[in-house]
Order: structure tokens, then sequence, then C-alpha cells
């Protein structure tokens, strides 16, 4: 795993999409070769075209790990891969056209872009065809040996049966007796050398899972296995390496303290964050402008009641605020006064409510607590203050998550459904842990590129 700007990313995709990138590059000049030679003209030197190509290669790089091609099925299904190849390319033509209506200079000429999409798409599609016919998911699978046997050494057997874990457990060692969970671990006595037994194996890392840490941590072994090159990981830090969470059941208090993330509130961290909300939502204001004038003449069409709403929310340190949403409830959703989650094929949510809550076109109203300063345009998702004060009695570190200001999209949002009950906001808190934990201008990125695939085939919203 390579860590880019504190977030983890196996060395095996940051090949892929480097060798991608590059047959972008390939594709944008085979096709301004062509149209030269086509119309009869001279290419000229590489120099005079090097930002169109680069514009080209960049765009549709960007629009490849937007519609999640380089996610777990994106890498195991090449059905999968060519469906969301051809829907990346599309995005990037279209991002490139508006592009070019702006800086003409700085885009292929319409007849250079169709030849480079036709190029690119072929050369990708022989990429990943390649890729899954000779090395296939194995090239992007990690050798594991954990040491211990117990329950937390049974969760990260659980993790690696996940489809597309990228993990392969080439064993577990007993480190005591009373371990017994996972069946045919190796007893630590019956190896000589465990620092042997992990090169034997071939494992490129170790994972630390012993149930009791204190006078069983085996020092001695641990550091005879770094010195061989192999690296040592603790169950904590390996899972939120691995899922993106924060786990909650074997986090403690000293391993977030001792931590080196939580920085988000750096000063030029928070300006730089502040000035992008800015000119974001602004961005996004008048592009989204018709459709929430489309949205809210068809909400006041189909059931009676206010097009828009506003309703408390917790913010930054906990301070409360108002949020505005195009409505998609009826006006009778909470007729008891009472806050109530919202749950899977909601009665309560209107038909217009539906579409536009798939299409998160009823949140596009916040943009303007965006623009106040109340809310972020990254970040985790603002709660009602009764969830709140409910989440904070029955789950740890939820007041934790009140440290960076909430956000229209977050890296909860785009992992895991809407929450609808205490386990869902348990999950939901251990990506806003790792977000907090974790944050970067560069995983704000990947976080709004993930959200155009969340737009664009809904999962799990409701």
């Amino acid at each position: 795993m390579i860590r880019l700007f504190k977030h983890y990313v196996p060395h095996a995709v940051v090949w892929l999409a480097l060798i991608e990138f590059c047959a972008l590059l390939g594709a944008a000049e085979g096709a301004w070769h062509l149209y030269a030679w086509q119309a009869g003209f001279d290419a000229g030197p590489l120099g005079e075209r090097a930002l169109p190509l680069l514009t080209f290669a960049t765009a549709n790089s960007l629009a490849m790990m937007a519609t999640g091609m380089y996610g777990g099925e994106g890498l195991r299904s090449m059905r999968f891969a060519t469906a969301r190849l051809l829907a990346a390319i599309s995005l990037g033509v279209i991002f490139l056209s508006v592009l070019g209506f702006l800086l003409p200079t700085a885009t292929l000429w319409r007849a250079n872009s169709l030849y480079a999409m036709g190029i690119a798409i072929a050369a990708l599609f022989l990429i990943r065809l390649a890729l899954t016919q000779s090395a296939g998911t194995d090239a992007f699978r990690r050798r594991i040996l954990v040491l211990g046997a117990g329950p937390r050494a049974a969760r990260l057997a659980a993790l690696a049966a996940t489809p597309g874990s990228g993990l392969d457990i080439v064993g577990f060692v007993a480190m005591s007796a009373t371990e017994t969970t996972v069946t045919g671990a190796v007893p630590r006595q019956e190896i000589a050398s465990l620092s042997d037994h992990v090169v034997a194996l071939g494992a490129g890392e170790v994972v630390l899972a012993l149930e009791e840490r204190r006078k069983a941590l085996p020092l001695a072994d641990l550091l005879r296995v770094k010195t061989t090159g192999v690296h040592v990981n603790d169950i904590a830090s390996f899972i939120e390496r691995e899922t993106g969470r924060v786990d909650l059941a074997t986090t403690n208090p000293s391993g977030l303290i001792f931590s080196d993330g939580f920085s988000a509130g750096q000063r030029i961290s928070k300006v730089g964050k502040r000035l992008f909300d800015i000119a974001a939502s602004l961005i996004v204001l008048v592009i989204g402008l018709p459709l929430m004038i489309v949205a809210g003449i068809a909400v006041k069409l189909d059931s009676r009641g206010p097009v828009f709403y506003r309703q408390p929310r917790v913010g930054l340190f906990g301070q409360p605020y108002d949020i505005f949403k195009i409505r998609s409830m009826r006006t009778d959703a909470e007729a008891e006064g009472k806050a109530v989650w919202a749950s899977e094929n909601d009665p309560r949510i209107t038909r217009v409510g539906r579409v536009i809550r798939k299409l998160r076109i009823d949140e596009l109203p916040q943009l303007w607590c965006v623009l106040k300063g109340d809310m972020s345009f990254v970040g985790p998702r603002p709660e009602r203050p009764s969830f709140v004060a409910e989440l904070e009695k029955a789950l740890p570190y939820y007041a934790e998550r009140h440290m960076v200001k909430p956000g229209l999209t977050g890296w909860a949002q785009i992992n895991y459904p809407y929450g609808a009950s205490v386990d869902d906001a348990r999950v939901k808190l251990e990506y806003d842990l790792y977000y907090a934990k974790n944050y970067s201008p560069f995983l704000d990125l990947l976080i709004l590129l993930q959200t155009v695939r969340v737009v664009l085939w809904p999962e799990g919203a409701r």
C-alpha cells in the first residue's frame, strides 16, 4: 500500500492508473498524428500540443476515478470495467467540450477528440483485458500473516474473505493457548523462528491481532520480523487502512491521541478549504439553479405544502444551525413532533421526492449553508440534535465527528447508505472519524469524484 496524502492506495492500483494515464496520452498523440496525416499537414513539435494532450489524459483519468474503475468491482469484473469505461470517456469528453468552449487552446480539436476517444477506449479495454487474463485480481492481493487466533484474528479472516478485499492471509499463529477461535492456527511454540516462518510463507506484512497485549506483546519476535524488511502493523491501523474506517471495536483513545491524524484544523488547510467551498458552491448554485426551479415546480404540483423546508442540525463543535432543503416528504411526515429515522422505501416520501432524493437535487439548497460557512462542501453528514443526543450516549467518540464542518457529501456518504438506525450510525461514524483523522485536499478530491459515481449510479440512497 502507498500512502498518498494520508490516504492508502494499493501499489498495483497506482501503477495501473499511471499506465492508463500514459495510454490516454498516447491515444491523444496518436489521434493528433492521424488527423494531421488525413488533413495533409505537418503534426508539428510535441511541445506545441503538450497542453491539449495533458488535458485530455487528466480529464479522462479523473472521470475513470469518478465512475469507480479503480474500485474493487472495476478491478475484478471485465464487464463492469467496460461499462464504466464507456461512461468515463463520455464524461471526459463532455467536460472537455465545455472546457474547449471556455479555453479553446487547452483542448484537442473536435475531430482530434473523436479519434482520441476511439483510440483511448480500445487501448484501455486491451489493458484491462490483459490484466484480467494474465494476473487477474492476484496482482492486487497482498500476503498477510496474522499473529493471534482469537476473535480479533477471526475478524481479519472475515475481512479477507470479502470479495475484492485484496488480502491473502497465508497463516495464523496462536500466540497463547487460550486463542482457539481460528481453526488451523499454528501454536507459537511449534515455530522455531518467527522471522524465518514469515519469510518461508512469503508474507509481505504481519498483523498483530492479540486479544490481550499487556505482558503478551512478542517484542523480540516483532523486532526480528521488522528487520527482515516485512511490515508490522497492529489490527486497528490495519483495518483502518484496508477499509477506510476507524474501527471502533479495536481502537482505543491512546491510538487516536498519538496518531499523526486530525490535522484539519491547521490554518492553511482551513483557508484553502474555505476558499474552495465558496468557489464550488457558487458554481454549483449557478449550474443547479434550473434544476432547483424544475424540482420546486414538480414538488408544488405533486403534493400540498411548501417547496422548501428548514430543519435544525448540529454543526462544527456541536453548534446548532438550520439547513434548507427541497421538500421530499409529506408535510405530516412527523405529525407527532418526534424525529424519525428515514428508511428504505419510506412511505412518507412523495413521488417527486423519491426522484430528487435519488439524484440528490433536494440537497442543493444547502449550498447556501456552505456559502454562509455553516457547512463545507465535503464533511460528515449533519445530524439532527435529537439524533446526536441519542448517538452520543450509544457510540464512543461520536462527539469527535463534530471537530470538522458537516458537508453536502462526505466519506461516509459515498461508502455507506443513508443511516436508518444506531447500527448504521456506528458504521458511518467509523467513516467520519477516518475522514476527520486523515483529512487532506487529496481525500476531498477523491470524495468529490466518487460523489459523481453515487449520483449516476445511486447506491443506497434513501
